[in-house]
């Protein structure tokens, strides 16, 4: 989701603690940075496995109190399995490289690989964005301006970091060599929210305003910003991606359609799919000219036909209320989490066979390893492996495919 105003969310969201001792404790030191039905909704934890997580989160490590706030989340919310995912098993294994963030309690999230191999991340609760060295796991993070708590981040051919200022109504540019940042306003004071953006092969930046219910275009060289209105009210335009003739493509994430947007004119053009029940997170489009996309609202992969129209969906693994989330398309694999099972399941479907396979992400190695967050965007590396993160953990992730 964006983040409009993250207190309000916070009562939007809250959710009441049972009673016990830690409560008012745990009321003070998690509730300040998120609601409660993120405590209420994840996978529990045993007592050193709570102490692991908040660890990713804040340090409590000279607070006395730390054993009360972990007993307490113990107690009330142990291990369950209530939400397993199904994780069919396959030919396919992958390897799972994490970077823990600097930075605790950012929410990093969003990585992408730069032009010179460099990863950056999105640390939108933090208000940063981040690099880091895969080669040497170095890392840096850079400080946005006041209030613009970013949602995604992207990169320009010239390499120049791009990120949505998704609390402050702007879309700004960061040049990694000077370490300037400069900020584009949205010229409407209605498009509060540029949440998820693209270049495409002019260097012309597209982007979506979801809450706002706008796209928007950007061109670098005139810095003119030009905005246009979905048709469907509340439609909340969310992921977006560029086919091969340079026409964006959107995801609806509150209605059951697609959108084209036509790159001179922005006119839009609406493709419902079927159900009233779907919404699309997001998107990617395979070298053949299909458009994948996530059914969130139906726990399904879908695929549509923009020559003929043509809409065919496969029920994902784990069911109805997995809420399939970030999707990239990587040769004859389709690739797709199911953020609404705990843990949060990554999941493969070959293009040729149709089978699925499914592996639940992890954070941390051994004993240590928890199970915890979910990925809301997923991205391809030019070697052709996987880029996600876990943002309640704060780790940037990358994944390695291997056949056998």
């Amino acid at each position: 989701m964006g983040l409009a105003s993250l207190g309000s969310a916070n009562r939007a969201f809250a959710q009441p603690l049972p009673e016990g001792a830690g409560k008012q404790l745990v009321e003070a030191h998690c509730s300040s940075c998120h609601a409660t039905n993120r405590i209420s909704s994840s996978l529990g934890y045993s007592q050193s496995d709570w102490q692991a997580l908040i660890a990713t989160m804040l340090d409590l490590s000279d607070n006395p109190n730390q054993a009360k706030i972990t007993g307490y989340l113990a107690e009330h919310f142990p291990p369950s399995t209530q939400r397993n995912p199904k994780l069919p098993q396959g030919e396919i294994t992958v390897d799972f490289k994490e970077w823990a963030v600097p930075t605790l309690g950012q929410r990093s999230r969003d990585p992408i690989e730069a032009p010179d191999g460099s990863i950056w991340w999105a640390g939108q609760w933090g208000n940063i964005i981040g690099r880091i060295d895969p080669q040497t796991g170095d890392m840096r993070e850079y400080t946005l301006p006041a209030g613009a708590k970013p949602h995604s981040v992207t990169h320009d051919s010239q390499g120049n970091i791009w990120y949505t200022g998704n609390k402050n109504g702007t879309v700004g540019m960061l040049n990694p060599e000077t370490g300037k940042i400069t900020e584009h306003k949205m010229p409407d004071p209605n498009a509060k929210d540029p949440h998820t953006a693209i270049f495409d092969s002019e260097g012309v930046l597209w982007f979506t305003l979801q809450h706002s219910n706008m796209i928007g275009r950007l061109n670098p060289k005139t810095e003119k910003i030009k905005l246009v209105t979905m048709p469907t009210k509340n439609a909340r335009p969310y992921g977006i991606k560029i086919d091969k003739n340079g026409t964006p493509w959107v995801a609806c994430n509150g209605s059951n359609c697609l959108v084209k947007v036509d790159p001179n004119s922005m006119t839009l053009r609406e493709y419902p799919l079927p159900d009233n029940n779907t919404t699309v997170r997001r998107l990617d489009i395979a070298d053949d000219g299909m458009i994948w996309y996530v059914n969130s609202g139906r726990g399904r992969l879908g695929r549509f036909n923009p020559q003929t129209g043509e809409v065919k969906e496969w029920p994902s693994p784990s069911g109805a209320s997995s809420h399939p989330y970030a999707i990239a398309v990587i040769g004859d694999a389709v690739w797709y989490n199911e953020s609404g099972m705990r843990p949060d399941a990554l999941v493969r479907f070959d293009r040729q066979t149709e089978a699925f396979q499914s592996w639940p992400i992890p954070t941390g190695t051994g004993d240590e390893r928890i199970y915890s967050g979910i990925v809301r965007h997923m991205r391809p590396t030019r070697d052709g492996n996987l880029l996600i993160h876990q943002s309640a953990t704060n780790r940037i992730i990358l994944v390695t495919p291997q056949s056998h």
